[in-house]
C-alpha cells in the first residue's frame, strides 16, 4: 500500500483564490478585512512566521499591519495597543505571535483581545464556544486539517480518531472538531502509557508532539488516515515533521508531507478567520 498524499499547498491555493472575491466584495462595501500582527522580541522563527502571514495577506488584497517590540518591552505597552486594536474599525482580527518573552502572562495577553477580533481562536469565550459545538473562531492548525479531512472526502462519523499532543493551540482543539465531526476521540501525550497500543487501533491519527519522525510505520494501523502537524528541524537543516513519512507511507492510506501539508493550511485559515470576522461586522 501507498499513502495517498494530501496535499495542504494545493488546497491552500484554491482556497486564497476565492478569498480574493470576499475581500474584493467587503472592500466595495467600505470593510476591507484587517489584520494586525504583534510579534515581542527578535526569535528568528517567528519572525519568518509573522512575514508569512502579512505577506499572505497582501496577496489576497486584504489590509495587514505588523506591530513589532523588542523583548524588553513591557507588558502594560503591549497591552494598551491590543486595547487601540479592539477599538479600530480597520482591523478585524488580532495576533500576537506566541511565544513571548517570560516576563510576559500569555493568558492575559490572548485575554485582552477582543472575542469578535480573536482570529486565533484562543480567547475563553471562543474556546468555550467551540467546546459546545458552535464555534466563532477554531483555532487555524485544528481548522486546516479539518479543511484537507473535509475536501479529501473522508468521513470521519464513527471512526477511531487518536489525537497525540494536549496543546491549546493544537491537541485540544482537534480533538474538539474531530467529536463534534462524529468520531470517537482518544487524546494522547507525552504520559501516555504504551502509545502504540492507542495509534495502531485508530482510522485517524493526528501527531503534534513536536518530535522529528516519532511516529512509526509499527504503530499504524494498516489504512489509517495520518495527519503530521509536526515541523521540526534536523541537524542537516532539513524540515520533517513528527512522523516517519517514508515508513508510514507504505502503510496508511492518506498522509500529509512535510512541508506542504498542514502548514500551508494553518496561515491560510488565519485569512479564512479575518475574512470572516470582517463578514460579520458588514452584515
Amino acid at each position: 500500500m501507498t499513502a495517498q498524499i494530501l496535499d495542504g499547498k494545493a488546497l491552500a491555493q484554491t482556497l486564497r483564490a476565492g478569498f480574493k472575491e470576499r475581500v474584493s466584495a467587503l472592500a466595495a462595501k467600505g470593510q476591507r478585512p484587517g489584520l494586525a500582527v504583534i510579534l515581542v522580541g527578535e526569535d528568528p522563527a517567528s519572525q519568518v512566521y509573522v512575514r508569512n502571514k502579512v505577506d499572505a495577506c497582501v496577496a489576497v488584497g486584504m489590509h495587514s499591519e505588523k506591530i513589532a517590540y523588542a523583548a524588553d518591552t513591557s507588558p502594560a505597552e503591549v497591552l494598551a495597543r491590543i486595547a487601540e486594536l479592539n477599538a479600530s474599525p480597520a482591523i478585524h482580527g488580532i495576533l500576537v505571535q506566541l511565544p513571548l518573552p517570560p516576563h510576559f502572562d500569555e493568558d492575559a495577553v490572548l485575554e485582552a483581545i477582543a472575542s469578535d477580533k480573536d482570529v486565533d481562536g484562543f480567547h475563553a469565550e471562543n474556546v468555550g464556544a467551540l467546546a459546545q459545538g458552535l464555534p466563532r473562531f477554531i483555532p487555524c492548525t485544528p481548522y486546516g486539517v479539518m479543511k484537507i479531512l473535509e475536501q479529501s472526502g473522508i468521513d470521519l462519523v464513527g471512526k477511531e480518531a487518536v489525537v497525540i499532543g494536549r496543546s491549546n493551540i493544537v491537541g485540544k482543539p482537534m480533538a474538539m472538531l474531530l467529536m463534534n465531526a462524529g468520531a470517537t476521540v482518544t487524546v494522547c501525550h507525552s504520559k501516555t502509557r504504551d502509545l502504540a497500543f492507542h495509534t495502531r487501533r485508530a482510522d485517524i491519527v493526528v501527531a503534534a508532539v513536536g518530535k522529528p519522525r516519532f511516529i512509526t510505520a509499527d504503530m499504524i494501523k494498516p489504512g489509517a488516515v495520518v495527519i503530521d502537524v509536526g515541523i521540526n528541524r534536523l541537524p542537516t537543516g532539513k524540515l520533517c515533521g513528527d512522523v516517519d513519512y517514508q515508513g508510514v507511507c507504505e502503510v496508511a492510506s492518506h498522509l500529509t508531507p512535510v512541508p506542504g501539508g498542514v502548514g500551508p493550511m494553518t496561515i491560510t485559515m488565519l485569512l479564512a478567520n479575518t475574512i470572516e470576522a470582517a463578514e460579520r461586522k458588514a452584515r
